[in-house]
């Protein structure tokens, strides 16, 4: 059976897949329910037992605690020196992660993964630094507790009342090598405990009256079993049912600043994971999400980063409803899973309305809807009247409400004096309510507005006038209505106009993106691209961007946009400000400033990614500026991503073509050695043992038989001295050295020229030369196509039988002159018409009969037509023989009467 043969760029993808799998560590998680039944004494067993069979093992940190059974192990194993850091007057022993590197074993125990690290180390967690050894192309051993996993926070601290403050992404638990659970009786472990071998005496009894207590016990140690089988389930399952569910299951969660986000997330991951569906984090982004600040913000921060760790796929929409943004986008997703957490805050006490789970079921009815219990206490929910940005009163939008309440107070006096109904003057007053909620910035100017209209209506325009007396039993309704009627008026207008500045900036962001799109895919360099991504990240954050191309192991060479910022900028990559930029290339991760990496950069460097590395790196100013709005960062990740696979596509493309070349190359040199092994070996015996017989003066030959030597002689060498000639003309036109030096030139000469130079054996065939016009020209390079000429009619010699006919023929075609040669001899198949003009075939290959040929003439011939902007074609001559066309332009001459 044929198998088809890979393409380039599959050969590279799976080339960087093997060179990739190579390189990275393995990891292995000696995984317990609780501290203290054996994972660090596991762990150094299995690390004698590698050192055993081998192995190069360093022990890179170990937490000693009191145990002198693990001590003891320690002993025959390298220990890797602490790294001192000082913290609030104290020095911290933490684990030395570049001495890790610079040592390089080939497995390395680091224990306490969940560990967090003092500040001043390059990562805030340990499984950071786990992360880039096995980046690195180092095995890590380690161990972990069941309560350190982020998904099950939740759950085992509704257990024991604990909430553990050190926990690591279920990703680094699931994308574990191997996971070797570490399981002792719960009663075994208390007696462990009492007995002193896991926390001193006063420790152990707080441990037993409070987390330690078997009904805890049994219940970390049924959820580390069922965490377990879990993985190994999904490992199992990895290439089957869990690609057939994530096309059937999507859960969304939505991304909030409310404190029970946090479970909510935790509880959504928890879901994905046992229906191995896809995960979503929606945020909604309203101008009320955009006023956050203090703790709100903080939080919704923190649940955004909780989000990415515990896999989901950030979206955000932008909107005025979240329940309709949220409807909406999951009927276009293809969600099939909300799960929200109960509304737990302050309502004010007449605005009470649906929740958000209510209004959901009315707007996704066909949704499964989850509602996850809130146990935390109730919390503020406040209600922002001004932007962060803008002062809360402005004296210039209260003069504006003034004046605009006194014109409408004038015009009111002019429709008075006319005789109109008060009704006239009271829509007057809601017009001018309407244009204060327009012209002002907030709520609050429009009900000003609304108070002095009614006010200024009563006093001015209500009997008895110039009072504040309303006599009329219906005025107080009156009032009442215009006060309503203005509110709303105002209440909208500014709805409006808020809907208005969202519709723009969505619409701004839209065209941004759509624009950043286009602008990369017309990037003529992968220098031009990287910029253009940088130029649309700098619009969009409105701060000047750095970026740089990664390429090998140079250092990068970092650039400004805008340029008028470049020296500014450039200045202040120092050497700690490189090294950030260039950890980030070296580990695909975003570093510096607002992240849990190398936090003290001044920047925020982030990794320009393709499929299968880092293309570049961008720096984004963060010292004076504000931090990145969710919108923003998903759109500025989204420019770079593009950007990152756009040049990934770019340098594929050439590494494709190099490798296309390279094989066109070596199938060329194959061909010709082959050629030269037979075909040349041939004409070169045949003179060398012609000249002997020749030279032997022992052979006495009559004139005839030396005559026939000599002409055996001669077309040998000219056979050569036309094969070398097609060889080097091949060669300079494929090279491009061959230069035509073009002129008009009368067919019949051309014809004339190359008849006097074909085989001899032209003799033996019928050859003539059929012109309608004897004044016919053509431009051309006249030796190049009297090369072409001759190619074609040795060919017509060579295969047709003695007294064959071969007619060449010139005709004028439109601005073209049709060329022809035509012969009556057995013609040519219609598969070696396909592959007729390819270099090195030739039409009888494989027969013992095979005439000499390297299949060098006619490609030749389609070279050099085609440098003349023609070309050559081969049909059959009726009813038999074969018919070679080629065009030439057509020169006009015109002749002037004298």
């Amino acid at each position: 059976m044929e198998t088809q043969r890979p393409s380039p760029e599959e050969l590279l993808y799976h080339i960087h897949q093997q060179q990739d799998q190579s390189t990275h560590g393995k990891l292995k998680i000696f995984f317990g329910y609780a501290a203290g039944v054996g994972k660090t004494y596991t762990m150094l067993e299995a690390a004698h037992q590698a050192q055993k069979e081998g192995r190069d093992v360093v022990v890179g940190y170990v937490e000693r605690h009191v145990r002198p059974e693990t001590l003891a192990l320690l002993d025959g194993l390298e220990q890797m020196p602490c790294k001192e850091v000082p913290y609030k007057g104290v020095m911290l022993k933490e684990f030395d992660l570049d001495e890790a590197l610079a040592r390089k074993p080939q497995l390395i125990l680091v224990d306490e993964l969940a560990h967090s690290n003092a500040p001043g180390c390059r990562h805030a967690k340990r499984y950071q630094d786990v992360e880039e050894l096995l980046r690195a192309g180092i095995d890590v051993y380690t161990t972990v507790n069941v309560q350190h996993l982020e998904s099950l926070n939740d759950l085992v601290a509704s257990i024991t009342g604990v909430s553990v403050s050190e926990r690591i992404p279920d990703r680094i638990f699931d994308s574990a090598d191997q996971v070797e659970l570490v399981d002792i009786e719960p009663a075994d472990l208390i007696i462990r405990l009492q007995a002193g071998k896991v926390y001193r005496e006063g420790q152990a009894q707080r441990a037993l009256n409070h987390f330690f207590s078997e009904e805890n016990l049994t219940a970390l140690r049924e959820i580390a079993l069922r965490r377990t089988a879990d993985r190994l389930n999904r490992t199992a399952q990895k290439r089957g049912s869990e690609t057939a569910a994530r096309a059937g299951e999507h859960i969304l969660i939505c991304l909030s600043s409310a404190p029970s986000n946090a479970k909510v997330i935790r509880t959504a991951a928890r879901m994905a994971e046992a229906f191995h569906s896809g995960f979503t984090a929606l945020f909604v982004e309203t101008p009320e999400t955009k006023e956050l600040k203090g703790d709100n913000l903080k939080r919704l921060r923190d649940h955004l980063r909780l989000a990415e760790q515990m896999g989901a796929q950030i979206a955000t929409v932008y909107g005025d409803d979240p329940a309709v943004q949220i409807a909406e986008y999951a009927r276009v997703s293809g969600v099939t899973k909300i799960v929200l957490g109960r509304t737990n805050h302050r309502s004010l006490l007449f605005f009470k309305g649906k929740s958000l789970a209510d209004r959901l079921t009315d707007l996704a009815g066909n949704l499964e809807i989850y509602v996850i219990p809130d146990t935390q206490p109730l919390y503020k929910k406040r209600i922002a009247f001004h932007k962060n940005d803008e002062p809360w009163f402005r004296w210039q939008d209260l003069v504006k409400t003034l004046v605009i309440t006194l014109l409408s107070t004038l015009v009111g006096f002019a429709f008075f004096a006319a005789g109109l109904r008060d009704a006239n003057i009271i829509i007057i007053y809601i017009l001018g309510v309407l244009v204060t909620a327009i012209w002002t910035h907030g709520h609050v100017y429009g009900a000003i507005g609304s108070l002095l209209s009614v006010v200024a209506f009563n006093f001015f325009f209500t009997v008895p006038r110039f009072t504040l007396e309303a006599t009329a039993p219906d005025y107080p309704v009156t009032f009442l209505i215009m006060l309503i009627a203005s509110v709303i008026s105002s209440t909208l207008a500014t709805r409006v106009k808020k809907q208005a500045r969202q519709s723009a900036q969505k619409a701004y962001y839209t065209e941004l993106l759509m624009s950043s799109s286009q602008k990369l895919q017309q990037g003529k360099n992968e220098q031009e691209i990287i910029q253009l991504a940088a130029e649309q990240v700098s619009i969009l954050l409105e701060r000047p961007v750095l970026y740089a191309l990664a390429k090998g192991k140079g250092e990068l060479q970092f650039q400004v946009t805008p340029a008028e910022r470049r020296e500014e900028l450039l200045k202040s990559m120092t050497i700690e400000e490189r090294g950030v930029a260039d950890w980030v290339v070296k580990n695909n991760k975003r570093a510096g400033a607002t992240t849990n990496t190398l936090s003290h950069a001044q920047n925020l460097y982030l990794a320009v990614r393709g499929l299968q590395g880092v293309m570049g790196v961008v720096g984004i100013p963060s010292k004076y500026y504000p931090v990145p709005e969710v919108f923003e960062k998903n759109l500025m990740v989204s420019i770079l991503n593009e950007c990152g696979l756009i040049l990934e596509r770019r340098r594929f493309r050439e590494e494709k073509q190099a490798i296309e070349l390279e094989t066109q190359q070596e199938r060329l040199r194959s061909n010709l050695l082959r050629a030269i092994s037979h075909d040349l070996r041939t004409p070169l015996t045949s003179i060398s043992g012609n000249a002997g017989v020749l030279m032997e003066k022992s052979i006495v030959l009559d004139e005839e038989k030396k005559q026939e030597l000599y002409r055996s002689i001669y077309d040998d060498s000219m056979w050569l001295v036309n094969l070398t000639e097609n060889l080097l003309s091949i060669t300079r036109i494929e090279n491009g050295t061959m230069h035509l030096q073009m002129g008009a030139e009368l067919m019949d000469d051309v014809f004339q020229e190359a008849l006097a130079h074909v085989d001899r054996q032209a003799k033996d065939h019928h050859i003539s030369v059929e012109l309608p016009d004897d004044l016919l020209l053509a431009k051309m390079d006249v030796r190049l196509i009297v090369q072409v000429i001759i190619n074609i009619v040795n060919n017509a010699i060579k295969y047709t039988p003695a007294g064959s006919h071969i007619i060449l023929r010139a005709e004028k075609q439109g601005a073209k002159v049709a060329v022809s040669i035509s012969d009556d001899g057995p013609g040519i198949s219609d598969e070696a018409k396909i592959h007729l003009f390819d270099m090195f075939y030739t039409a009888s290959q494989g027969k013992p009969d095979n005439r000499r040929g390297l299949g060098l003439g006619l490609n030749l011939c389609r070279s050099i037509v085609t440098a003349h902007g023609g070309e050559i074609t081969v049909t059959d001559n009726i009813p038999h023989g074969s018919i070679f066309t080629f065009t030439l332009p057509l020169e006009e001459v015109e002749l002037n009467n004298v």
